[in-house]
């Protein structure tokens, strides 16, 4: 059998760097606090993502200050861009996927 689901962006498909791509790509950019509200997130995990993120090349990251006066703004790359409207397309290709019909074989009379 030719099918197959296609295949989505792993690192994509977790809902805080999920949350965090799609506020970016709607915003020039914003910054840690920000994003942490309405993510909903808390300052570790938030980092975490954002690094990751980052990392992949998805983000821009810029700190500016040190310590507890630091401030950090985050910004989507071009490359954060592509990757968010290929994941939002291999979802929109899933959920409209036409599944072909399984054909009925010896061990599925068996088991039926």
């Amino acid at each position: 059998m030719d099918f197959k689901f296609p295949v989505i962006n792993p690192l994509l498909h977790n809902e805080l760097r999920l949350k965090i791509m799609v506020a970016l790509d709607n915003l020039e950019s914003a910054d840690f606090v920000y994003l942490c509200q309405i993510t909903d997130s808390t300052r570790g995990n938030l980092s975490v993502q954002i690094t990751t993120l980052k990392e992949a090349g998805y983000l821009e990251v810029t700190k500016t200050g040190l310590g507890r006066l630091s401030h950090t703004v985050c910004k989507i790359t071009s490359q954060g861009h592509e990757a968010l409207r290929a994941y939002e397309e291999g979802l929109h290709s899933i959920f409209n996927q036409q599944i072909p019909v399984q054909k009925e074989t010896e061990q599925n009379k068996q088991i039926g």
